[in-house]
């Protein structure tokens, strides 16, 4: 390889994790070169939550200010019992939350984000960008990696990150442990105007009506412009063995069925001809091999529950890109300090995710020992996220 080649990291995938490790890189004065897959960039999706932690690293990139236009900044997140209206709990994100996480919480569509890292990559020209570029297979010769593409091409680089999503075909080259864990939970959305929305009590909180097997997200996108709503059920078919054809829209509107009328009129806001089957993996190192790593959702992807998908896959990137930079010719010692220090901090994320999702769906006396605990709670208690916003260091 030439030593041109051997300055540049191979990122196969475009999405978020992938176009801000670019970014990441570019800003430590790294060459990189960005392989999507899809015939263009984009993203798919509707609303993503922006933690402290997540808002900070976004800062450092140089994006943030692109996108505060088009971000809401969250007052409040809130918790209310879908079967009674009842509010539960509320964190505040005010003055007291950004002052003790240096950031504010916010909340962006998932294009908007996408977009400001892609501008931001265009604008850099240590950065190629590139389409329809479908990963074959990958040789890590010892002193760079050379990819190869189903349209024949091949690129060599001195380290190649997989950021190809959850079913990562670098993961499954490198790793090779078979497809996704399924949980069960199915997801539906839907984004409406504003003003289409009958109550708007909740104007600039993040709000989420929770019940037994199930729970309702909304909270503003786009300058505020649009609502963005979730519903989620975790399937009783699915628990029940029923793995084909589980949480359809006959499952949805049952078991919404108990909720109270302005909640079942909430779903009126999302789609039923399409939804989002949740996924995760059992925690697992192994995840760098040489000048190979994996980062963001092929790596260690996580269900929903503490909105942390993207935002892991951002820390991925910054905390790659430092590493590589302080490694010279170290690239495989880099990645692999890489994945020592992202691998409990994010499994933590992809356990406790699942352990609030299973609070938030509780029923019978788990419910009422949820919402008795729930109320002991204060608008300015912030331990139970302070680990996770307190995030990492530039």
């Amino acid at each position: 390889m030439s030593a041109k080649t051997r300055t540049e990291v191979l990122i196969v995938g475009g999405g978020i994790g992938g176009v801000a490790s670019a970014l990441a890189l570019a800003r430590r004065g790294l060459r990189s070169r960005v392989l999507e897959k899809a015939p263009e960039f984009g993203e798919i999706g509707y609303g993503i939550q922006q933690g402290p932690n997540a808002y900070r690293m976004l800062d450092w990139l140089g994006v943030m200010r692109d996108l505060e236009s088009q971000a809401v900044f969250t007052k409040n997140l809130i918790l209310i019992d879908a079967l009674t209206d009842k509010e539960l709990t509320r964190i505040s994100c005010g003055a007291g939350f950004r002052g003790h996480f240096r950031a504010p919480y916010t909340v962006v569509h998932r294009r908007d984000l996408h977009g400001a890292l892609l501008e931001a990559c265009r604008k850099r020209d240590e950065i190629s960008l590139h389409t329809s570029k479908e990963l074959v297979s990958f040789d890590d010769r010892g002193d760079g990696v050379v990819a190869k593409f189903a349209d024949g091409s091949e690129y060599e680089g001195r380290a190649m990150i997989g950021a190809d999503g959850l079913r990562s075909r670098v993961r499954e080259i490198l790793i090779g442990d078979g497809p996704p864990r399924p949980a069960g939970h199915v997801t539906y959305r839907g984004v409406v105007p504003f003003d289409q929305v009958k109550d708007q009590s909740h104007f600039d909180d993040m709000v989420i009506w929770i019940g037994p097997n199930l729970h309702f997200v909304q909270y503003r996108l786009r300058g505020g412009t649009v609502m963005n709503n979730v519903a989620t059920v975790a399937s009783r078919k699915f628990e029940n063995g029923e793995r084909q054809d589980y949480g359809g829209p006959d499952e949805l509107m049952e078991v919404f069925s108990r909720t109270t009328p302005q909640v079942q009129e909430m779903l009126g806001y999302v789609g039923k001809d399409k939804n989002w089957v949740l996924h995760d993996r059992e925690p697992r190192s192994g995840w760098t091999r040489g000048n190979v790593a994996l980062l963001g959702d092929a790596a260690h992807p996580t269900l929903q529950y503490l909105a942390q998908g993207a935002c892991m896959a951002i820390e991925d990137a910054v905390v790659l890109s430092g590493l590589l930079e302080k490694a010279g010719s170290e690239v495989a010692a880099a990645l692999a300090a890489y994945e020592k220090e992202r691998y409990l901090r994010t499994a933590r994320v992809t356990i406790t995710s699942r352990i609030f999702g299973d609070i938030i769906h509780a029923n019978g006396g788990a419910r009422d020992l949820r919402n008795h605990l729930l109320a002991q709670r204060t608008p300015e208690t912030f331990w139970e996220v302070d680990w996770l916003y307190r995030g990492i260091e530039v």
